[in-house]
């Protein structure tokens, strides 16, 4: 997003923090069985942070449609959530990914290229 500015739909600009964290970097404790989107959904509100989602029954998992009021295409056709544990990005859901612990999650925003702009080096052009 903060490299992409022209592409941000104008009314999501308050909701996006200047450094472009929502939130930093948290210590969460969980429960054996427990998936990234559990992780995702209980720290979102205990932070108070908003989260939309929908169940997708092709692919048996959550999809995420939005974090604190920022969606998919508000940044162009290509722009949406994804997420990535321990530096990849795994090829199925986040509710499909089971945890073990000590895994690091970063959610991140991708404007241009379905995730190359983050980091996701999977898309072969």
């Amino acid at each position: 997003m903060l490299d992409n500015p022209d592409s941000l739909d104008k009314e999501k600009v308050p909701y996006i923090p200047v450094d472009g964290t929502i939130l930093p970097v948290t210590t969460v404790a969980f429960s054996e069985g427990e998936t990234v989107f559990d992780i995702l959904r209980r720290v979102c509100t205990a932070a108070d942070i908003p989260l939309e989602y929908s169940w997708t029954p092709m692919y048996d998992s959550y999809y995420v449609e939005g974090i604190n009021h920022l969606y998919e295409f508000d940044c162009g056709p290509e722009s949406g959530w994804m997420f990535e544990v321990n530096g990849s990005f795994p090829n199925y859901g986040c509710s499909a990914f089971a945890l073990k612990g000590g895994e690091e999650i970063v959610w991140r925003y991708t404007c241009a290229g379905l995730g190359e702009d983050v980091g996701d080096t999977r898309i072969q052009k």
